[in-house]
This record gives C-alpha cells, structure tokens and sequence, in this order.
C-alpha cells in the first residue's frame, strides 16, 4: 500500500494502526487466484484483504475486493458517486470506491483480450451514513483503491501498469 493511501485510510478510520485478517491476504495471492479464475468472470467479487483498526482503536473495517467482469463498465453509475479518470472508469463515494482497468499481460495465457479487473474498497459492515467531510472521504477511498488497484496491476505484469497512472487522480472526470 502506498504512503498516501496509508494516509487515507487514517482519513477514513480515525486510526492510523491496522490488522489484516491473514498471511494469505495479499495482492500477490489475489493476482493468484485471478489469474486461475481466467478467462471467465468471476460473476461476484472476491477478496484481497479486510483491513481491521488495531485494537483499543475504535472499531472499524473495511474490505478491499477483486473480480473479473465481462468488458468494459457500461451503464450509469448510482448519483452517490463521483467518477474519476482512471483506469477504464473509477467511482468515489463517501463510504467505497471501486477501480475498473483493462490487463494485458503474459501472465493472461488463459485470456485472449484484455481482462476487466475491478478492485473495490468498501466499509465492511451495517451501512451507516459517513460521518465527516464526504469529499475528503471520497478522495480518501478513491485513493486506497487507486493504490490496491496498482499494485494488481504491477503483480500481474499489465501493459502500461492497465491505464492506471502512478498517483491517484482525484478531479472528477
């Protein structure tokens, strides 16, 4: 995770110590198993890790998720949500943020295009409405996505890192 996204999560949580829920929870393991998941979709998301506050910290999770769609996003997204320029299409809201790029790469043998790989960053449990200033909150998911979001793409070995640029962009598109 990248200092900057480190600094989110704390915008986020309140917190700035973290547990993670296993050893087997890492990128490198999520880019594992996409890559066995190749070439259908997966149909759903999967996880990459949940992200826990430290204990003696107030309580707070959050879920950070992978799967393989169809194509590129097509669609509307809900009102609640920002899109930004990243990737193939990133939504922001105050409560999770959701990256989509297309992969190329020779780690793909099982597909014979692009793979749509969407990462998610979402607050794991009851829907509460976010507490704070819901821009800094938006930027702040938009950002661990962005962060998570590359480095799959860096695991998988994706063409031009899948459109993703090395800093999140936060303007919206």
């Amino acid at each position: 995770m990248s200092a900057q996204a480190s600094k989110a999560l704390k915008v986020i949580t309140g917190s700035s110590r973290f547990g993670t829920t296993a050893e087997k929870s890492t990128v490198a393991r999520a880019a594992t198993d996409l890559v066995e998941a190749l070439p259908a979709a997966t149909g759903g998301r999967d996880d990459v890790c949940r992200i826990y506050t430290a204990d003696g910290t107030p309580d707070f999770a959050i879920r950070v998720t992978w799967g393989l769609d169809d194509g590129p996003p097509t669609g509307t997204p809900a009102p609640d949500f920002t899109v930004l320029d990243m990737g193939e299409r990133t939504l922001a809201a105050a409560n999770r943020a959701y990256v989509q790029f297309a992969c190329r790469s020779d780690k793909l043998a099982g597909s014979s295009t692009a793979a749509h790989v969407a990462v998610g960053v979402e607050h794991w449990g009851m829907p509460k409405e976010p507490e704070g200033d819901v821009e800094a909150l938006k930027d702040a998911y938009a950002t661990v996505a962005h962060s998570f979001s590359l480095a799959m793409a860096e695991e998988l070995r994706c063409e031009k890192n899948g459109g993703l640029p090395a800093r999140p962009v936060l303007d919206p598109a």
